[in-house]
């Protein structure tokens, strides 16, 4: 089995990024492990961007709660995010396990547009 190298993201998309992590943490009443984030460059014949795709984990009943309000809050939320703009906003997979121990596992997909 072969590695490929992973190269970093910019350091300004990576800021980008984190910040989204920290709006989707907040939504989800302070709780959630992002598991994965992968992070795309969009554009159409106006508009530039990226797309993002978050796996975000909660695993305590209070964490679990929070994971629920993200998904009831997330397609209609206003992000405040500096230079960006939501311009869609989707929880694409949810996964509900009850055993060994209770996880909510939530996939959500973004299109973050460049503002100015």
């Amino acid at each position: 089995m072969r590695a490929e190298a992973i190269r970093a993201p910019r350091t300004a998309s990576r800021g980008h990024a984190r910040r989204l992590e920290a709006a989707l943490q907040q939504l989800a009443q302070g709780h959630g492990t992002v598991l994965a984030h992968r992070e795309r460059s969009w554009a159409s014949i106006t508009f530039a961007g990226t797309r993002h795709t978050l796996r975000i984990a909660f695993d305590t009943p209070e964490a679990i709660e929070g994971g629920e309000t993200l998904i009831a809050a997330l397609p209609d939320h206003e992000f405040a995010l500096p230079a960006r703009l939501v311009a869609d906003a989707t929880v694409s997979a949810v996964d509900h396990v009850l055993e060994p121990a209770p996880c909510l596992t939530v996939t959500c997909e973004l299109l973050l547009l460049e503002d100015g």
